[in-house]
């Protein structure tokens, strides 16, 4: 990995303008307010046979995808993702549907929110306002109120914890609500570890320095899967960077392929990311497939959660992608907020 990087908080703060890194470093807390926001809205428990589903694009969607792993085999019912403009074909009245959109005005959210409520399914809304939170009351539907001042993507301990609430109270999975309070206590000495203030060989600066000019390939499997697509849209979207994800062992059956001639087409980096409670045989095609590689990769990586529990496990790695697309950015020189590519699409979109 790369040791001539300067991460230091002055060299962040000359780059990012809207001081980003803060409110990355501030997701112990979210995930404390997070827990206080849905007690406040006062939902009333609605068993769902049909389980739960989160209707949602971006950061708002992807707390779904990862409390879904959070809650692993403690899960009872399906918990499935709606990224899109329509619920599941199979989607029945007995289905909850959780309908995150942190503006309130994602259409396809928007769309979704409309086709559950003439399906009779019950909803519950979490956003900030907008479109979506006026309907919802209108109908009388349960909103759960996100905090302003955010990117959508920033907002991730949110919309995690909201995913994990509602599934509880919907009947689709056990109520984690001790252990995200441990989580966020073990965050905040994870922050110390990796943050601005952390030294220069620190885990998230080294791997930022080692990925700087690379194409990131990022590799999960079971618990960490989902985080392999967080980190892949974090460095799209902070770092303006190509960047992919797949999934062990799946990516063993072709994209393990695509690396023979790698070298030839640019220089593309490996990530894989490890957690102690992955099957023994994934852990062993981590380090086969690095090997594989290697010749062809500008450089690769195994990255492990920390932590005693599955939420612990699993926020660590979140904040690590986070501080690494971060830290990208910087070494980059690039603003880690405005999203140019995502509004000028959206204007587009409101032309049309």
């Amino acid at each position: 990995m790369s040791t001539t990087v300067d991460l230091s908080r002055d060299a962040i703060e000359a780059v990012d303008s809207a001081r980003q890194i803060n409110d990355i470093l501030g997701i112990p807390d979210h995930l404390r307010d997070a827990l206080w926001r849905v007690e406040s809205a006062n939902l009333e428990p609605h068993d769902c046979r049909g389980g739960l589903i989160v209707a949602g694009m971006g950061g708002s969607a992807i707390g779904g995808a990862l409390a879904r792993e959070a809650l692993g085999d403690r899960a009872s019912r399906p918990i499935v993702l709606a990224r899109g403009y329509a619920l599941p074909a199979w989607t029945t009245p007995d289905t909850m549907v959780l309908c995150a959109s942190y503006s309130g005005n994602t259409e396809e959210t928007l769309a979704v929110y409309e086709a559950a409520g003439a399906l009779g399914a019950p909803r519950i809304v979490a956003t900030t306002g907008g479109k979506l939170a006026d309907a919802a009351r209108a109908d009388r539907v349960p909103v759960i109120p996100l905090p302003g001042g955010f990117q959508p993507r920033a907002a991730v301990a949110y919309s995690i914890v909201v995913a994990l609430e509602v599934a509880w109270l919907c009947g689709a999975g056990e109520r984690l609500h001790a252990e995200i309070d441990v989580a966020a206590a073990h965050v905040e000495q994870i922050v110390e570890m990796w943050g601005p203030e952390a030294s220069a060989d620190s885990l998230a600066k080294q791997l930022a320095g080692g990925l700087n000019g690379t194409i990131p390939q990022v590799a999960g499997s079971g618990l960490t899967a989902p985080i392999a697509y967080r980190w892949k849209t974090q460095i799209n979207e902070n770092a303006k960077m190509p960047c992919f994800a797949h999934e062990l062992p799946e990516l063993d059956h072709n994209e393990i392929v695509g690396w023979q001639c790698a070298s030839h087409s640019g220089r593309f980096s490996g990530v894989f990311l490890d957690d102690s409670d992955l099957h023994p045989r994934i852990r062993q095609r981590i380090e086969l497939t690095r090997g594989l590689i290697e010749a062809e990769a500008a450089g690769t990586y195994r990255v492990e959660s920390i932590g005693q529990n599955r939420t612990e496990r699993l926020v660590s790695l979140v904040l690590l992608g986070d501080l690494v697309s971060v830290y990208l950015a910087v070494l980059r020189e690039i603003d880690p907020t405005p999203v140019p590519g995502i509004e000028r699409l959206k204007s587009a979109l409101a032309r049309g």
